[in-house]
């Protein structure tokens, strides 16, 4: 489905990179058929450098080439560019868009009638293939279209297919969330240093502690609960932890943090 078709990145930055590495690293799409548009020189002699692939200085000139074009620019440059390369697009290409909080009604708006467009908000972890992304996709998008962004996505991490008007949620949930368990991390290797452990030691044991249990909540497909239950044993050390974390409100303010960042996607939203 994705064999033999031409994809091209508008904009060079960190996200692109991460993809392109993703699916030329899995054979998805041989580096041949990738392409990145980019307005530095810099960064498009590091790509050509780095990942031997062919990139341009000028977006129209990447649209006549691709025929799926990712949109991997800032928000507020995603309409400037569509109107640049609108005239460029055909109607057997695909646009796929990971600008945060750029809807898809402005996309089809700034894009010529019948346009089919795919968005997908990402979050950072894509960079090592760990990705959570969500996607929905435009009234001109078919289901080809989707099966084909989802095993783009599926290449550097995880994907679920959800309607537009939980995007927001998606923001909040998974695009905001690596900030949240950075800081979940860092304080439990503050109490390891607290109790005595060496920082580098704590570090690891608090990350791999957290990248561990994520794979086998995946894995096994239990439900969180049970998992815990299975290292809480009756008067034991977890339980202590466990009422010690009730009595902090952790899961509370994790809640919140979700509803927060939610809020603010929409707010967001709202002003573009």
């Amino acid at each position: 489905m994705v064999t033999g078709k031409k994809i091209g990145f508008i904009g060079g930055g960190a996200m692109a990179e991460a993809l392109i590495r993703g699916i030329s690293g899995i054979g998805l799409v041989d580096i041949a058929s990738l392409y990145v548009a980019d307005s530095s020189n810099k960064r498009r002699t590091y790509l050509r450098q780095t990942l031997g692939i062919q990139t341009f200085s000028s977006n129209a000139a990447l649209v006549e080439n691709a025929d799926v074009i990712f949109l991997t620019v800032k928000p507020q440059v995603v309409e400037t560019v569509l109107k640049e390369v609108g005239a460029t697009l055909r109607a057997d290409q695909l646009v796929v868009s990971i600008a945060a909080g750029v809807t898809i009604e402005t996309l089809e708006n700034n894009l010529p009638a019948g346009m089919p467009v795919v968005r997908v908000m990402p979050n950072t972890p894509v960079l090592v293939r760990e990705g959570a992304a969500a996607l929905t996709a435009g009234q001109f998008a078919n289901q080809e279209h989707i099966d084909m962004v989802e095993m783009i996505f599926n290449a550097v991490g995880r994907v679920a297919i959800i309607q537009e008007d939980l995007m927001d949620a998606v923001t909040g949930l998974s695009g905001s969330g690596p900030a949240y368990a950075c800081m979940i991390v860092e304080a439990l290797a503050d109490g390891g240093v607290r109790m005595g452990l060496p920082r580098s030691t704590a570090l690891t044991l608090a990350a791999q502690t957290l990248l561990g249990t994520a794979k086998m909540l995946l894995e096994t497909e239990q439900h969180p609960g049970l998992l815990r239950d299975m290292v809480a044993s009756p008067g034991g050390t977890t339980i202590a932890g466990i009422h010690a974390l009730e009595n902090g409100g952790l899961r509370a303010a994790l809640i919140n943090a979700v509803v927060a960042g939610t809020e603010r996607a929409r707010e967001l939203g709202k002003k573009k």
